[in-house]
Parts: C-alpha cells; sequence; structure tokens
C-alpha cells in the first residue's frame, strides 16, 4: 500500500468557494481519521482518469459509469447526501437540462433541431444519462434530434458558461454541480434555467485505489458517516450543498451500465 495518501474533489471543484470548501472538508477529514491527506491539485485541462489511476488515491469523486467500466476495482469509502429536495435525503443525483435564461425554450422538445453540448462521452451525467432519457424522443425513423452537437466541454462550469454565453442552446448538468455552481457563482447560474431532468441514479462517491488498504477506507468511512450528525460542521454542510454522507452499494451503480446498454439497443451510440 502506498504510504503517501492524496486527496482531490476534482469533479465537484466547479468555483473557487467549492474548491475552499473541499479542502476544509478533507482538512476535517484528515484530522478526523487519523489518516495523512495531502490535498493536491488536479484542475483542468488534467485528465480525471490520471487521477483515479493514482495507486496513492486516498479520496476523490468518481462517477459510477467509469468505475464500472475501470472494472469496479476502486474502493468506494462514502457518498455525498445532496441537501438538494430532489435528492429526498438519500445519495442520488440526476441531470438537469438547462438553457438559457432568455431563451425561447420552455420544454427539452423545443430544443430539438437547435444545438446540444456534452461534457464528455465517458461521463454518466454529462453524456450516458442524457443519452438514455433522449431516446425515447427518436422515434422509429432514427431521425437526429438536434442540428449540431458541440463537445467535449469536460467540465460542469465550462458547460454552463457555453449556456451562459449563448455558444450552445441546450446542455446536461450534473445537478450536484449546479447546486453547488448555484451556491458560489449565482451570478452565473442565475443567467439559465432547467427545463427537463432525467431520472434519479446513486451520486458519485469518494473512493480510494484499488490498492488503498481497507483499514484507512474503514476509518475514513467511519468519519465521513458522522458528519451530517455535528451541529458545528452546518456551515461547511452548507458550502457543499449537502446534509452529509452515506455508504453506497457498489451494486446499485450497475443502472448505468443498462441505460448506455438501452440507449445503444435503441441506436443511440452517440447522441445525435
Amino acid at each position: 500500500m502506498p504510504t503517501h495518501l492524496i486527496a482531490n474533489a476534482r469533479m465537484y471543484s466547479v468555483a473557487p468557494g467549492a474548491v475552499a470548501a473541499w479542502k476544509r472538508l478533507f482538512a476535517w477529514l484528515d484530522e478526523t481519521s487519523g489518516v495523512r491527506l495531502d490535498v493536491i491539485e488536479h484542475a483542468f485541462p488534467a485528465l480525471l482518469n490520471d487521477l483515479w489511476g493514482r495507486p496513492d488515491l486516498a479520496a476523490t469523486f468518481m462517477c459510477g459509469w467509469p468505475w464500472l467500466r475501470h472494472g469496479a476495482t476502486h474502493r468506494i469509502v462514502a457518498a455525498p447526501i445532496p441537501a438538494a429536495a430532489h435528492a429526498k435525503g438519500r445519495p442520488q443525483y440526476c441531470t438537469h437540462f438547462v438553457v438559457h435564461r432568455d431563451s425561447v425554450f420552455a420544454t427539452l422538445e423545443d430544443t430539438f433541431g437547435h444545438r446540444f453540448a456534452y461534457t464528455i462521452a465517458d461521463s454518466h451525467s454529462g453524456y450516458n444519462a442524457p443519452r438514455h432519457h433522449l431516446m425515447r424522443y427518436r422515434g422509429s425513423s432514427k431521425r437526429s434530434l438536434f442540428r449540431e452537437i458541440i463537445g467535449p466541454l469536460t467540465t460542469p462550469r465550462r458547460m454552463l458558461e457555453a449556456i451562459a454565453e449563448t455558444r450552445t442552446d441546450v446542455g446536461p448538468l450534473d445537478s450536484f454541480a449546479f447546486a453547488l455552481l448555484s451556491r458560489h457563482e449565482p451570478a452565473l447560474t442565475e443567467q439559465t434555467r432547467v427545463i427537463a431532468s432525467t431520472d434519479l441514479v446513486p451520486i458519485p462517491a469518494i473512493m480510494a485505489s484499488q490498492h488503498m488498504d481497507e483499514a484507512i477506507v474503514d476509518r475514513l468511512r467511519a468519519a465521513l458517516l458522522t458528519l451530517g450528525s455535528k451541529p458545528e460542521h452546518a456551515a461547511l454542510c452548507a458550502d457543499l450543498c449537502i446534509s452529509g454522507f452515506a455508504p453506497l452499494d457498489p451494486a446499485t451503480y450497475e443502472v448505468a451500465e443498462r441505460w448506455a446498454r438501452e440507449a445503444e439497443a435503441q441506436g443511440l451510440e452517440v447522441i445525435a
């Protein structure tokens, strides 16, 4: 097992305020668990796959679909419980379809024939979930729904900026990332609005490398599961847009691969 352990919240480091809040969480986790964590920088354009591939990784977010496609070997520590009402007090999230605040679009169907952007093709929230949601609209003709596909934009913030700057007409946003951006970058999110959302699925969890000692994972998990019950951490939870952390059954991530198979069986290998 590596002796030098790292932490990073790249997936949800969507704004400077969010970055600061995740660093506060990791500092607390270090102290509470007794596991020494070095918080490293890994901002865009650095690749998430490079971060996920590190053997010294003790705590970072990983999406369930890539987790499956990486062999389901990373160790799941715990998953955040979004504070948003739609999460229903569980570690789950969805993908929002977002448009510019001043656009004429009232429904997702209104955006068909216009420009659609995506984050990255191996993202569940940024590609797989919207692809599955869109398959119901294609019909037997397998017609293209959009005039132009724009991407990869890679990060939720860059997606939201593209919508706000009208470089695309509609795009998918991870609902947890959207909540964090709404808290820490309201001037940006207020330029947009949500017109539809996918069904809920298990949220990306904090995970460790497959090489991480199980005792280390247990200590990190035990600490995270107490966060939401401590009133002194209410401000931190508010800045992270969570009510706490919960354990997550690895089998629940299988829905992502099922959605991928269903979309591909309908001829929607790629969003079009």
